[in-house]
């Protein structure tokens, strides 16, 4: 430092604290377009339906639940996750019946459709977090090193989290020929990570970029951006249809539960599969992470109303990010489907299924979990626990969920 630098302005200043996993801020041309964007008012990009971003509730009380020994135990698998050792010999003959999903932990998902290979929110690295020492770590392997996936058509990023958006992992796909699909602004942090601006599409809300024999068509999501504690909110999150000459499918990335997904089905649906975040959930940030039973209606809501089609459960059994029992959004999930007659894929971590064959429906995760209460199966003639109410007031978390 010198003596010049107490008079530079404070923005310029935590720019140089900004380290490379924090990404970068749009400017320019692309944060010209931003401001273009509808979905942006008033400095920052709006949800489609109110939403607290910020966690609800007492400080106290949520550290209690977060960080007792008991409760932090029951949020960690009891043992090794069985991750399927994906290999070449899994994914070298192309699916039977066109489509065909492998599920590589939280909600990164391995897409082959129509003869494409589309890979959602791949995140390989330890830690969900800008720093390699401190943050949610894995709870499991990777089912497959990034380098033997084999050739990817398109990336598709639903938002700029940690834990869906991974600096190690965009460098390393960065020096392939795969192209990005990105909602508007985030094209920035993978133009610093080294992504050639000529391989990225970034799109807002209802747009649509065609790639080779697909479209990908980015949606409405209720939820939230950024990578740093000064969060301005001018990245766009989402979730994305995407349709090839035969199939369609959905990923609905991070969203609460709103009655868009009613118009998303109507438009760009039946899909023949979805994948669901069904985890991650609180009652302290109800409006931004769906609960299984709303993961549930929202599938239902994509589908016209009536089961139709594959769930696949995203967002859960690998980082621990929620106070929730580690097993409970699988455990409530399956029950959610058993109740509405909607077919369920559980895959373990890496193993491939097709929609149209036989699915995986084992449910691995039992013998790694106590016994859960499952709040949300009442005794005959109870009603079912709702949430329980937070105290009012926002909570001082740095929670990028």
């Amino acid at each position: 430092m010198n003596g010049a630098d107490h008079l530079l302005p404070l923005r310029t200043k935590l720019r140089s604290l900004r380290t490379a996993p924090f990404g970068a801020d749009p400017a320019g041309a692309r944060m010209e377009r931003i401001r273009r964007s509808p979905h942006f008012v008033d400095g920052s990009f709006q949800n489609p339906v109110g939403a607290r971003t910020r966690p609800s509730g007492s400080t106290v009380e949520f550290a209690k639940i977060y960080f007792q020994k008991e409760q932090r135990a029951r949020r960690t698998p009891d043992g090794t996750v069985p991750v399927h050792p994906t290999t070449l010999a899994d994914l070298a003959a192309p699916p039977v019946s066109g489509l065909r999903l492998t599920w590589m932990g939280h909600s990164s998902v391995l897409a082959e459709i129509d003869g494409s290979r589309v890979l959602f929110d791949p995140v390989w690295g330890q830690r969900c977090s800008p720093f390699p020492f401190a943050g949610p770590k894995r709870l499991h392997p990777t089912p497959v090193p990034l380098a033997a996936l084999g050739p990817v058509d398109v990336v598709v990023i639903s938002h700029d989290h940690y834990d869906h958006l991974d600096l190690p992992t965009i460098r390393a796909l960065a020096g392939t020929d795969t192209v990005f699909a990105v909602p508007l602004g985030v094209g920035a942090h993978l133009e610093r990570w080294g992504v050639p601006a000529g391989r990225l599409r970034e799109l807002d809300w209802n747009e649509t970029a065609t790639v080779g024999g697909i479209r990908l068509t980015a949606t409405p999501a209720r939820h939230f951006c950024g990578r740093g504690l000064r969060n301005q909110q001018h990245t766009l999150w989402a979730s994305w249809a995407v349709a090839g000459p035969e199939h369609r499918i959905y990923h609905s990335g991070d969203t609460g539960y709103f009655p868009g997904f009613r118009d998303i089905g109507a438009e760009h649906g039946p899909f023949d599969a979805t994948m669901i975040q069904i985890g991650a959930y609180s009652e302290y940030w109800p409006d931004i992470h769906m609960t299984p039973a709303e993961g549930m209606r929202a599938h239902l809501d994509l589908q016209g109303g009536s089961p139709h089609g594959v769930l696949l459960p995203i967002h859960w059994g690998t980082f621990n990010l929620a106070p929730h029992a580690w097993a409970e959004p699988a455990e409530w999930t399956k029950d959610a489907g058993d109740e509405a007659d909607q077919p369920l894929a559980f895959p373990r971590p890496g193993e491939p299924f097709e929609p149209a064959g036989i699915l995986p429906v084992e449910p691995w995760w039992r013998p790694l979990s106590p016994a859960l209460a499952r709040p949300w199966r009442p005794a005959e003639g109870q009603a079912a626990a709702g949430p329980a109410p937070a105290a009012r007031g926002d909570l001082d978390l740095a929670g990028e969920r």
